[in-house]
């Protein structure tokens, strides 16, 4: 969207700018950048430290923690921006975004001042292990299992397809605190009996094995395995057993942050193939813009990308504001719906409008192919969105 925006504070606007000044900063170095990326699956270092001074991954801390307290809006004008100039691997700021809001709203105030404020300087980068072998869309099957023994944990068990564990300095894990069998002997409901707990990723007990997947930008995915893990107690994020409360504070900004960077590929491809049908030529002196059916599927992709953009702003502002999780929910799950569409109907036509050139990957788009189609599939599939759209936001029964 252009400056100055429909209902965007100063503030806003600044946040926009300083992102802007993390791309031009970055900018002459981003082939270097997008070979680590895309090829090598390493994570640019830099990156993450021209974040940390610009003040982006303090968005969403309080000034009294050390952030700079715009909010999950905030948040998600920044890494628009970035994804719009073409910045990759700014994901690992959603997996430590997702951290930061379970511990700001679910943590002790000792966590808060001890957590937050290494979290906004940059100086620790975090995880977020869930999802398991048979616990993937289901998160409540998750059998790892945190043992309480006094002022300890000993947690069992394994994650798999955890992103960026290797370059994590601590993670979030979630774990059961309580067997599925021992829910069902008691006659508590799943949701009960969950745990979440910051681990360092270096702490003794823990293995993990790369896994061969493609489509995470400068990061990889792996299995975890936990063989009896210490974690004390004063790092049990939320009250025992009611992990799964704090979760919700987790994973609707996850969604709205990962519609925002799609709405910024969207518009990254957007731009090359505009630029490039304003140049290119075949039958004439006539450029190929010039035709409706180079034309027409552009006009389509940036009339749905300004609807997208503002359904991911307002459930940005419906989480910033304090709506019920519910309902922050439904605006969260249909941004992250129609925003990974977006992504790849705007990359899949870019490359359509430069034709063979769109295969070359000195064009950056081929390679951002995977990290768009995976959108649709994770961090949680699009059925199952529409499952939670059908349900949760028009009232009509549980289909699975």
């Amino acid at each position: 969207m252009e400056q100055g925006q429909f209902g965007l504070t100063q503030e806003h606007l600044m946040v926009i700018e300083a992102a802007k000044g993390v791309a031009k900063k970055l900018g002459p170095k981003m082939d270097l950048f997008n070979k680590m990326i895309f090829e090598e699956q390493r994570f640019p270092e830099e990156i993450w430290k021209e974040m940390a001074n610009a003040g982006i991954l303090g968005a969403m801390i309080p000034e009294s923690y050390g952030g700079t307290g715009v909010g999950l809006l905030g948040m998600v004008l920044a890494l628009e921006t970035l994804a719009t100039e073409g910045v990759g691997a700014s994901l690992f700021s959603v997996l430590t975004t997702m951290d930061t809001m379970a511990i700001l709203r679910g943590g002790s105030e000792e966590q808060k001042r001890t957590w937050l404020p290494k979290i906004a300087n940059g100086d620790m980068k975090m995880a977020f292990a869930i999802t398991e072998p048979d616990a993937g869309t289901n998160a409540f099957r998750m059998r790892t299992l945190a043992k309480r023994e006094g002022d300890i944990y000993r947690i069992n068990g394994q994650k798999a397809w955890i992103t960026g564990f290797d370059v994590a300095d601590y993670a979030i894990i979630v774990a059961r605190t309580m067997t599925l069998d021992e829910l069902k002997a008691q006659g508590l409901p799943k949701s009960y009996g969950m745990g979440l707990f910051i681990v360092d990723t270096k702490a003794k007990g823990i293995t993990m094995n790369a896994m061969n997947t493609m489509g995470i930008e400068g990061f990889k995915q792996f299995h975890i395995y936990f063989d009896d893990v210490e974690v004390p107690l004063e790092n049990r994020v939320g009250e025992e057993h009611m992990g799964a409360m704090v979760l919700f504070h987790a994973l609707n900004p996850e969604r709205i942050l990962l519609a925002a960077g799609a709405v910024g590929m969207s518009e990254f491809a957007l731009r090359k193939a505009v630029a490039y049908a304003l140049e290119r030529k075949v039958w004439s002196d006539t450029p190929i813009g010039a035709y409706q059916g180079v034309q027409h599927p552009l006009a389509h992709i940036k009339a749905t990308q300004e609807a997208v953009r503002l359904l991911t702003y307002k459930a940005a502002w419906a989480f910033d504001n304090g709506l019920p999780p519910a309902q922050t929910g439904g605006y969260a799950n249909m941004a992250k719906l129609l925003a990974s569409e977006l992504a790849v109907d705007a990359i899949d036509r870019a490359i359509q409008t430069h034709g063979g050139n769109g295969f070359v990957t000195d064009y950056q788009l081929i390679q951002m192919w995977a990290p768009a189609r995976l959108l649709k599939t994770a961090p949680i599939n699009n059925e199952m969105v529409m499952n939670f759209i059908s349900e949760h936001v028009l009232g009509l029964p549980k289909s699975y």
